[in-house]
């Protein structure tokens, strides 16, 4: 069994790193985290940091594995997940997401996401996060709820690069291309999935929201009460035993 973890915006796989330290203690095989082009990983040349191109990226780094993984993403990283479950079922044993809600008709982007999305203010967002420095991109980071230490390793993450992979990504995801995607989600009801409810997260989405998406896909949800956008840091025990209680109805 390989399961392979998938982080968003604007992180790096440093936000597993909690989880990483309990899934170590159970008996699940190996546990690879994916960094997305740009979010930790470098760049290839002419990567436009489109939703597909992601897609396409996270393929091809399944296929070089060689046998079907347990797929977990997190924020733009679940947004891939489900795309691909989607779109490439055969590279996966089972999926799971923590953004299923964002599919679902009449969700809303959260206001940061609307900017990145508007050419001009979406630029002038990201000067704004690259002129604030170091201390200043952590303590943002901390008032969103992420842990100190990873909020500082990822504010030095954090360069233009970065700032522009988040810029083309969200853009590449409105109407009418995102309606596509809402079409497809049945598709990903040919491999077992778990739709994640943080049920303190602002920016996935509603309770029925998730819940469309879920009964859309054919997955199970499962929710973290209390728990942020990152419960990965809040509370990974929590997030280890979940997972490991959908994998193993299937071992």
């Amino acid at each position: 069994m390989t399961v392979v973890l998938v982080h968003g915006n604007p992180e790096t796989a440093a936000i597993w790193a909690p989880l990483l330290d309990e899934l170590a203690r159970s008996a699940v095989g190996a546990v690879v985290p994916f960094s997305p082009p740009g979010f930790g990983a470098p760049l290839p040349p002419g990567f436009g940091a489109t939703s597909d191109e992601y897609v396409a990226w996270l393929a091809a780094e399944l296929e070089s594995i060689g046998e079907p993984v347990d797929l977990v993403g997190h924020d733009w990283g679940s947004n891939h997940v489900v795309r691909l479950a989607c779109e490439r079922p055969d590279l996966v044993r089972s999926w799971c997401g923590d953004t299923a809600g964002v599919f679902a008709p009449g969700f809303e982007w959260n206001k940061s996401s609307q900017i990145w999305m508007t050419p001009g203010a979406g630029e002038e967002a990201i000067a704004w996060q690259l002129s604030a420095g170091v201390p200043g991109r952590t303590a943002l980071y901390e008032s969103l709820g992420m842990t100190t230490e990873i909020a500082q390793e990822l504010a030095v993450a954090f360069d233009e690069a970065m700032g522009q992979c988040i810029l083309n990504v969200y853009r590449s995801a409105l109407p009418p291309a995102w309606d596509t995607w809402r079409e497809r989600l049945p598709a990903a009801a040919q491999r077992p999935g778990l739709v994640l409810v943080p049920t303190a997260d602002v920016y996935t989405g509603s309770e029925a929201q998730h819940r469309w998406t879920a009964k859309r896909t054919g997955a199970d949800i499962a929710f973290l009460e209390g728990l942020g956008h990152w419960w990965m840091l809040e509370q990974p025990g929590l997030g280890a035993e979940t997972l490991l209680q959908f994998w193993s109805r299937f071992d």
